[in-house]
């Protein structure tokens, strides 16, 4: 009976340590991931590269930051008349994108499939060439873009990670609300391998 009591005893002391083991969930992500911005201003498809981070904040809630930078995209870039609004000039102009997120990722924790849904918010800065346009009667049909290059950005979307272990990869789409002369809506498409610990 000693014997019987010593291992129910042992048994029941360490049952939480092992169940706590095997349902913890994991506590930070870390990825990278290839970016696609669609801005509906300049109608450029941008492909960038990025990365992100998230902690584990409750069993059901991460908090998630991200960084992207989508490379220059050439387009041509109309300049109206001030005075009658009638195209006046065509422009080859570069546009560049950088983005920084945060914001809550609520998924759930165990499993091999995470589906997701995520709101955040941060900045969007674009980055366009200098116009070489000599004249002072015209004025670009992306002005709020070529004055004030830096906006706020709100960006709801949802997703899927699959991992196996501590790897795994993760596709999420959303739109990213930029707020320049009001809100512009633009598709954003990530996707990228993660690390799960």
């Amino acid at each position: 009976m000693h014997k019987l009591n010593l291992l129910l005893f042992t048994l029941l002391a360490l049952s939480p340590v092992f169940a706590q083991d095997r349902a913890a969930p994991d506590r930070v992500e870390a990825g990278v991931f290839l970016d696609y911005l669609g801005i509906s201003q300049t109608s450029t498809n941008n492909f960038g590269l990025g990365a992100r981070f998230a902690y584990r904040i409750h069993p059901g809630v991460m908090l998630e930051g991200e960084f992207a930078y989508d490379y220059g995209l050439n387009f041509d870039e109309a300049y109206r008349n001030v005075a009658d609004g009638d195209i006046a000039a065509i422009e080859h102009t570069s546009i560049g994108v950088t983005q920084g997120l945060i914001g809550p990722n609520l998924q759930r924790s165990g499993g091999h499939l995470h589906p997701y849904a995520t709101l955040k918010a941060g900045f969007v800065d674009f980055r366009l060439s200098p116009s070489l346009l000599p004249y002072s009667n015209v004025a670009s049909s992306i002005f709020g873009l070529r004055t004030s290059n830096l906006s706020a950005a709100l960006y709801p979307a949802a997703g899927i990670s699959a991992t196996v272990g501590p790897l795994g990869l993760r596709f999420e789409a959303g739109d990213e609300i930029y707020f320049n002369s009001g809100p512009h809506h633009n598709l954003r498409i990530t996707f990228g391998p993660i690390l799960r610990f």
